[in-house]
């Protein structure tokens, strides 16, 4: 990944589901904030509708590791985390496998219900923050 020290950066390779390009990109950096684009539950290249939402939130978790990875950050830049919920009652179970995500100074979190565009459970969200080298 080349450092830019402003701009836009686009990280990582354009997402595909079923065969089809999004125009979205996984994650952008702006300066020293990256922005990682909400992150769904996915198996084999396909969204995960089933499993529990902690089998769900472990696969949304480490995707999102991977690609902060990518953009030379870790879980201890994020500053910033989004979830949205399918279904109140799945707050704990969300919360639980977070928490063992981010175990010590958590970032700021936002948590909301409300009906996905795909058919899962937990989608998130997150900003970090990572000086660029220079």
């Amino acid at each position: 990944m080349a450092k830019k020290p402003s701009g836009k950066e686009v990280i990582g390779d354009p997402l595909v589901i079923g065969g089809r390009q999004l125009s979205l990109s996984r994650a952008v950096r702006a300066g020293d904030l990256v922005f990682l684009t909400g992150q769904i539950p996915m198996h084999d290249g396909k969204p995960m509708t089933d499993g529990t939402v902690e089998e769900q939130t472990r696969a949304v978790l480490d995707d999102i590791t991977a690609t902060l990875t990518e953009a030379g950050c870790t879980r201890d830049d994020v500053v910033k985390a989004m979830v949205w919920l399918q279904d109140r009652a799945d707050f704990s179970g969300f919360n639980e496998v977070y928490g063992e995500y981010f175990p010590e100074q958590p970032p700021a979190r936002s948590a909301v219900v409300n009906e996905l565009l795909v058919d899962v459970k937990v989608e998130v969200e997150v900003i970090a923050y990572k000086p660029v080298e220079k």
